[in-house]
């Protein structure tokens, strides 16, 4: 049974607690490991609904059991199970001993972050920001299935939690942007014609993916010459088949590279015009200039019976560092969802963020000084003169929204301010891809060329209040 309150104060005292704690932890996928029971912290029965409870259980492999623990702005850490996506919190805002840990949505709530302190021989104490509680074996039990709770700390065995990092998470994402900056065009030459364009730089060298056959690619030394590379998969990939059947086996989508953990990740998308019956695809290597890519597979896919389009995919790194994705076309918009730094692939619930009647597609999401910024491609690509593409934006203090415009209009109500709506030569700019806060990448359709899709690039500044602009 549990100590009484008075024997555990009488062990903070004999322990020294103020003189067990040290440096908090790294932002990572870790397990969490009970010291006295040997057993793991896990959301029960996998369970992916609000509330469910947490307990523990013998060592079993599946990401119930494991945590993506993070570092927020107020110095405390959210608790998100790689199963569920959901946080570990006190029920109900309890601040009695013996309160229940469950999961819920994650809403920043001072319930749902905890201090975490590592202790002298290794082990961390978890204390809730809320209750000031600890997290705590309830009863000592060393079964399957046992409760985890809360507790006045006390620092015995039932709540020290020995972790386990499988995987790291980065930090907060980089900011060079500047505030009023001047207009810069880049005056780009060389192999310009180019379709939903996607930018990254590594080791002095600009590197673009592009739509085309086999993921074809671009490389230039100084940002503005640019040469053909060779495509990342030339002859394709034969699973493609498996989930797009009507697919011609080559032509490949709006790509995203980004580089997270040490790696490249390249995203992708294969479908059919104006069908859902789409996969997102992920390819990786450890650099670009490698050229070493590997088929990391499926990451999600849609039919005709899905509400949403699985493809324009794009990695966003979160304010703490976490990774996640943001993709979708047309239908019920615009979606975005976690993603697991172990396999790169998503986790939890997806969530609406934009959508829009008369076309959306193709969204660019980036963290920028305490908010999250969406742009996205409105109207119509793909007819050369005659596309309506322009470039929207919207902004938000949660990843998942609600992203409102300029006015305040939400983009899930078809709200959006205009970046880029074109002009007599460039016509339809969108398919857009933003590298760090401070350049964007798209095509537009050249009237002087018959309309032939080319690549443009140009400094993103950004006003005082805090506005994209050119």
């Amino acid at each position: 049974m549990q100590l009484s309150v008075f024997g555990r104060a009488l062990a903070i005292v004999a322990l020294g607690l103020c003189a067990d704690m040290a440096n908090a932890i790294d932002n990572g996928v870790y397990t969490i490991t009970s010291k006295h029971s040997g057993k793991l912290v896990e959301v029960g029965a996998a369970d992916v609904n609000d509330g469910a409870n947490v307990i523990q259980w013998s060592a079993n492999g599946h990401n119930t059991q494991r945590w993506l623990i993070a570092e927020q702005s107020d110095g405390y850490y959210s608790v998100i199970n790689l199963n569920s996506g959901k946080a570990l919190e006190v029920f109900d805002w309890q601040t009695s001993n013996g309160a229940n840990i469950v999961q819920f949505e994650d809403r920043g709530l001072a319930s749902q972050r905890w201090q975490i302190n590592e202790l002298s021989d290794g082990t961390v104490s978890f204390i809730n920001k809320h209750s000031g509680k600890a997290l705590d074996l309830y009863g000592f039990d060393t079964s399957d299935g046992a409760n985890i709770a809360q507790w006045d700390y006390w620092s015995g065995d039932a709540q020290r939690w020995q972790l386990n990092k499988l995987a790291s998470v980065e930090n907060t994402p980089w900011d060079p942007s500047t505030t009023n900056g001047a207009v810069s065009h880049w005056p780009l030459t060389g192999s310009l014609v180019t379709h939903d364009p996607t930018l990254a730089y590594e080791d002095g060298r600009w590197w673009i993916f592009q739509t085309g056959p086999g993921i074809a690619g671009k490389w230039s030394d100084n940002g503005v010459t640019w040469n053909d590379a060779l495509a990342v998969f030339p002859n394709g990939l034969s699973w493609w088949d498996n989930y797009v059947p009507g697919h011609d086996g080559q032509d490949v989508w709006a790509p995203d590279i980004k580089h997270y953990n040490g790696r490249a990740w390249l995203y992708y998308s294969v479908s059919t015009f104006g069908s859902r019956v789409s996969a997102i695809g992920l390819a990786s290597a450890p650099s670009i200039a490698s050229g070493s890519w590997r088929d990391d597979g499926l990451v999600i896919n849609t039919t005709n019976s899905n509400n949403y389009n699985a493809i324009d995919p794009e990695l966003v790194k979160a304010e703490d560092g976490s990774p996640w994705m943001t993709f979708g076309s047309w239908n019920s918009g615009i979606k975005v969802t976690r993603i697991n730094p172990v396999t790169m692939k998503p986790f939890g619930p997806l969530y609406s963020i934009a959508s829009r009647s008369g076309g959306i597609e193709g969204p660019a999401l980036i963290y920028r000084q305490g908010y999250y910024y969406l742009f996205v491609s409105i109207g119509e690509c793909c007819k050369g003169t005659d596309s309506t593409y322009r470039i929207a934006y919207g902004r938000s203090t949660d990843i998942r929204g609600p992203y409102l415009d300029k006015n305040g209009q939400d983009m899930m109500q078809g709200g959006g301010t205009i970046l880029d709506g074109g002009n007599s030569q460039w016509v339809g700019p969108g398919g857009e891809d933003i590298m760090n806060t401070d350049v964007i990448v798209r095509h537009a359709y050249d009237a002087s060329d018959n309309g032939v899709p080319k690549l443009l690039i140009s400094t993103l500044n950004w006003d005082s209040n805090g506005w994209p602009r050119y």
